[in-house]
């Protein structure tokens, strides 16, 4: 099978400009493909892990990958699929991300001499000249156009600033400027990134006369229709210092049956034979399924001796062992206390297990709350300081582990 029937297979293709070409162009290894990556964070998330794939399995179809850091774009922030404007981020914690961003691209892609690129946009972006740019590319775009575009939406609800509405020119420079100076013919991206990425095929088209191309890669939601990728603690992060091995382990062996088998077709690198087999599976079936899934993703962002560790200590706790080793654990502080001991409210907050104190006591209340295999019965419980310097094992649900210790 050619690559692209293989990401037509996984479910991996949301939309493209011209499915014949784009196909010719990747399944004979002719493309060079960028996809942008902004440092909004010092780490990448799920949502990225979707793109560093596609990446992977282009370039190793003979492909070139451009990994392009928005040094510049992020300056402004993207816009898309939001409802409030981002945080302004100084040019110091903008390079601090994208140092961090850099080391974990590493672990994916294999940049180097005829392989793969990495390249930031600030080196660009920064120098433009405001009114050559208005004179360069400003008759290119149409407001009207702009307006309508899907990655603005959001915004225009509550007020699309002017400092926001520049991004899709920026994104569209980006490429302008890459086909220019790395003969990169494609963009790849989220499908909220479509309309952006329209708008730098019709740059290049407009002021070079020459065709490129753009593919959107399926956005990975739940069968529910929500992103994948969140926790309480916020998102599911690729870095071990974030979002342990562990709790990345138990993040994918805890998805609903529904979206086990589309997991594995979009994010693991199982061949299709394989899946296609587990498709039949069901009942007891789908846990292995799950563990599959967790065991392979968390190989592929943390190593195989990571993902067997965390595989080991997931066994250990669902058999009622005692090995917690690798278990996610949160330090108390002695100010968190009041009168020597911490509410379970508190502490689930505090360890990221709920995000409100509400929550938590809605969750005791349904009796779905642990501390050392021990269920939680009233929602004034309280927690130790004796009882955190041994630690104490908390459990949300059936899946959900932590621990909490004095610091």
């Amino acid at each position: 099978m050619k690559i692209y029937d293989e990401l037509v297979a996984r479910g991996l293709i949301a939309q493209v400009t011209d499915e014949g070409e784009i196909k010719e162009l990747i399944n004979n290894g002719n493309a060079t493909f960028y996809i942008g990556f902004d440092p909004t964070a010092d780490s990448l998330h799920v949502g990225h892990f979707m793109a560093l794939s596609l990446m992977k399995r282009l370039q190793m179809a003979g492909n070139k990958p451009v990994a392009l850091l928005g040094g510049g774009t992020g300056m402004i922030g993207d816009p898309s699929g939001r409802t409030d404007m981002r945080s302004m981020m100084t040019p110091e914690t903008i390079q601090h991300n994208i140092d961090c961003l850099k080391k974990q691209m590493e672990r994916f892609i294999e940049f180097g001499e005829d392989k793969a690129i990495m390249v930031n946009n600030a080196d660009w972006l920064l120098k433009l000249n405001y009114i050559e740019l208005l004179r360069e590319v400003g008759t290119c775009f149409s407001v009207n156009n702009m307006l309508r575009a899907e990655c603005y939406k959001n915004r225009m609800e509550k007020g699309l600033s002017f400092l926001e509405f520049n991004y899709m020119i920026m994104q569209s420079y980006d490429f302008y400027y890459l086909f220019q100076h790395y003969g990169c013919n494609m963009q790849f991206g989220g499908d909220d990134q479509w309309s952006n990425m329209l708008g730098g095929t019709e740059l290049i088209r407009r002021k070079l006369g020459k065709d490129a191309y753009a593919m959107t890669i399926t956005l990975l939601m739940n069968s529910e229709g929500n992103k994948m990728g969140k926790t309480a603690k916020g998102a599911v992060w690729l870095d071990p210092n974030k979002t342990s091995p562990f709790e990345f382990f138990q993040y994918w062996r805890n998805v609903g049956d529904a979206d086990v088998l589309k997991c594995i077709r979009m994010l693991t690198f199982l061949s299709l034979e394989q899946i296609d087999k587990m498709d039949k599976w069901e009942g007891s079936q789908l846990n292995e399924a799950k563990e599959i899934l967790a065991y392979e993703l968390t190989k592929l962002v943390h190593g195989e001796e990571e993902a067997q560790k965390a595989m080991n200590a997931s066994h250990a706790l669902f058999a009622g062992g005692t090995d917690d080793s690798d278990m996610p654990t949160t330090e108390i502080e002695t100010e968190q206390l009041t009168n020597g001991a911490i509410s379970i409210s508190d502490l689930l907050v505090v360890c990221g297990l709920t995000a409100s104190k509400s929550e938590g006591r809605r969750l005791v209340q349904q009796g779905g709350v642990f501390v050392n295999d021990t269920k939680v019965e009233s929602i004034d419980h309280k927690i130790t300081l004796e009882q955190l310097k041994n630690s104490v094992k908390i459990r949300k649900g059936k899946k959900t582990y932590h621990k909490a210790l004095m610091k």
